[in-house]
């Protein structure tokens, strides 16, 4: 069972921007690091700008996001730092379109097993 922290601080998510890997699909860019400290735990980030929309259309991508992960972490390998980006085209997306895009990124980066 893989257990899935979160990154919170800044500092956090400005190393995994700086030394990790970056792909970007149409709804959403993601960044993935080996975390060096932690080989049984995944730590997930989730970043979604302003420019996305309000308040609450920022935190419905934000749930779609974390609820496709969650429903996928059964075949994720453990042992990464992940960072997931919003981009303005995933307000307008429906979980389905989420949940295909987070899942082609995850297979991209040779993460999903």
């Amino acid at each position: 069972m893989i257990f899935t922290r979160s990154l919170q601080k800044n500092y956090q998510f400005r190393y995994v921007y700086n030394r990790g890997k970056s792909l970007a699909n149409r709804h959403l860019v993601m960044y993935v690091i080996k975390n060096s400290k932690n080989a049984d735990t995944n730590r997930l980030g989730i970043s979604v700008s302003k420019k996305v929309g309000k308040s609450v259309v920022r935190s419905r991508v934000t749930r779609l996001i974390k609820e496709s992960y969650r429903l996928t972490e059964n075949e994720i390998k453990s042992g990464y730092d992940i960072v997931v980006i919003a981009r303005v085209n995933a307000k307008d997306a429906a979980y389905a379109e989420i949940n295909a895009s987070l899942k082609h990124l995850l297979k991209k980066h040779n993460i999903m097993m």
